[in-house]
């Protein structure tokens, strides 16, 4: 079997340079280009950092706690890392896509591993209609904000968010409220994955809204239109023991 060519990627704080530096020396590190596993070192956040950066390339990612949470990732230990990515079980994610319409007329579109978020912009409450598949849903949600979560995303912003969590297997997506207004007692809703998603801002001159694609914001936006892109795969692998699919199943019975 020829050896297994890795590519180490590291976040900016101390305990995941130390790491990159260590395991660079141990295995080899080949630029990402000619790798056959990318290893991200450091919190969930390097980890999102690192599957966009792979959007296109088609390399597996295998993630390792240097940062805090690190839900995203299987734990950091040094020793047998081939063998451990040889038996590692493969997710696959799709992003959402995001096309945002501003009041200028510019148009942005971006991708969203976790969520797609929309946030009033002001001191006053956003007024936002939604449409589903060419149907308006709600004239008019009244709300801080509402976003759109993935599977993967369901345990991030939109547990926070008291949106429900979802299964990675189970096609569907997460709207989710935040702070609403009115109607009061909208909880959201979940949305097979092939659904098409559009936010309206009612009256943006008064109450203007953003939006964010993960970590990619647009200011000033009319209208937001969200689908689950499919045509992007990404693969993240993950030890047995620190399988995502049965960490975001035990979150559903967390105390």
């Amino acid at each position: 079997m020829s050896e297994m060519k890795l590519a180490f990627v590291s976040a900016s704080n101390d305990e995941a340079t130390e790491a990159c530096q260590a395991l660079s020396a141990r295995y080899g590190n080949v630029p990402a280009e000619r790798a056959d596993v990318v290893i991200a070192l450091g919190g969930d956040g390097h980890m999102l950092e690192t599957l966009r950066a792979s959007i296109g390339g088609g390399r597996p990612i295998y993630g390792m706690n240097r940062g805090t949470v690190g839900f995203l990732m299987n734990e950091y230990r040094p020793e047998g890392l081939p063998e451990r990515i040889r038996d590692a079980q493969p997710v696959t994610l799709y992003p959402l896509r995001m096309r945002a319409v501003c009041r200028d007329g510019a148009i942005t579109e971006g991708l969203a591993i976790n969520e797609v978020s929309l946030f009033r912009a002001s001191a006053q409450a956003a007024k936002i209609s939604i449409t589903v598949d060419g149907v308006v849903r709600m004239d008019e949600l009244v709300c801080d904000g509402v976003l759109v979560a993935t599977p993967a995303g369901s345990t991030a912003y939109n547990l926070s968010a008291h949106g429900p969590i979802i299964p990675l297997g189970a096609d569907i997506l997460a709207m989710t409220p935040i702070s609403a207004f009115r109607p009061r007692r909208w909880r959201g809703a979940l949305l097979p994955h092939a659904a098409r998603i559009l936010f309206e801002t009612i009256r943006p001159e008064k109450r203007p809204v953003n939006a964010v694609a993960d970590v990619m914001e647009v200011k000033d936006v009319v209208s937001v239109e969200v689908w689950e892109d499919r045509s992007v795969r990404l693969t993240v692998l993950y030890d047995p023991e620190q399988n995502l699919e049965e960490r975001v199943l035990k979150e559903q019975f967390a105390p």
